[in-house]
């Protein structure tokens, strides 16, 4: 029997006009894994993204979470049931500072109405206050209390990644999905970003399934590694055991053909 929190991915498969962009694509993210989704551009990576949480409906395939089918759920739906992911585009509030968008995306969450951001009443003050801790906490968690009062449009490409991630963080997730998380970051900021993905997992999410083509992110946090080619599975291990994979090497590094 799997562990609570499980997310098992069996045989996904969907096609465009006949164009497989997925095929027959299985894994598992077990409870405190950090898992990465790799692949050149066109590999299906992102399109298995939107299978799992519930943007596309697959052609063939289930997923499975927490031992329930949720194959073909609205995206809403799978992240109350837990699964949250995040957007290379996001919708981050670029007039309101880093705490009233992560604030904010807490009442969003919450279906609150989103006057009780700025203008709490009596009856909602405890509440307020619990709303108000989390936000804190997550906005410390990901390295931004010294820019909590900064307003969105004036932050750094790094830190509106890590706003970005603050934002999912915000409907309390159990898995979060990240897609290309540190896309545009340069050397340092992406390692500081693999740091505090290290240090969000068992504090604020349970696992992480992360699409990304930074490798040196990728093979510094990840437990274990999927990468995929032409939409199909072609390798899957530890970081070590992917990166000395001759198929990985020929078809993803291209480096197993001579000059």
């Amino acid at each position: 029997m799997n562990a609570a929190g499980t997310l098992e991915v069996r045989g996904l498969s969907k096609s465009f006009g006949g164009i497989h962009a997925v095929k027959d694509i299985s894994f598992d993210v077990q409870p405190g894994e950090i898992v990465g989704l790799i692949g050149p551009n066109g590999a299906g990576k992102t399109t298995c993204f939107n299978l799992i949480t519930g943007f596309y409906s697959p052609s063939e395939g289930r997923v499975h979470f927490r031992g329930s089918d949720v194959t073909g759920e609205k995206p809403y739906r799978m992240a109350r049931l837990g699964i949250v992911r995040s957007f290379q585009k996001t919708n981050i509030l670029k007039s309101l500072t880093v705490f009233e968008n992560v604030l904010t995306g807490h009442y969003l969450e919450a279906r609150q109405p989103l006057w009780r951001t700025f203008f709490p009443g009596a009856r909602v003050r405890s509440t307020e206050r619990a709303v108000r801790e989390s936000a804190e906490r997550i906005v410390h968690t990901m390295g931004l209390a010294q820019r909590m009062d900064v307003p969105a449009y004036m932050l750094s490409c790094g830190e509106l990644r890590l706003l970005e991630v603050a934002l999912a963080l915000s409907a309390k997730p159990e898995i979060l999905m990240l897609d290309e998380p540190a896309a545009g970051l340069n050397s340092q900021e992406a390692k500081t970003f693999g740091e505090i993905l290290r240090k969000l997992r068992g504090a604020l999410v349970q696992s992480i399934l992360i699409v990304e083509h930074n490798m040196g992110l990728v093979m510094g946090v990840c437990d274990r590694v999927v990468v995929m080619h032409f939409g199909e599975k072609l390798a899957e291990g530890a970081p070590a055991e992917v990166q000395s994979d001759a198929r990985v090497i020929e078809a993803y590094l291209g480096r197993g053909k001579k000059s």
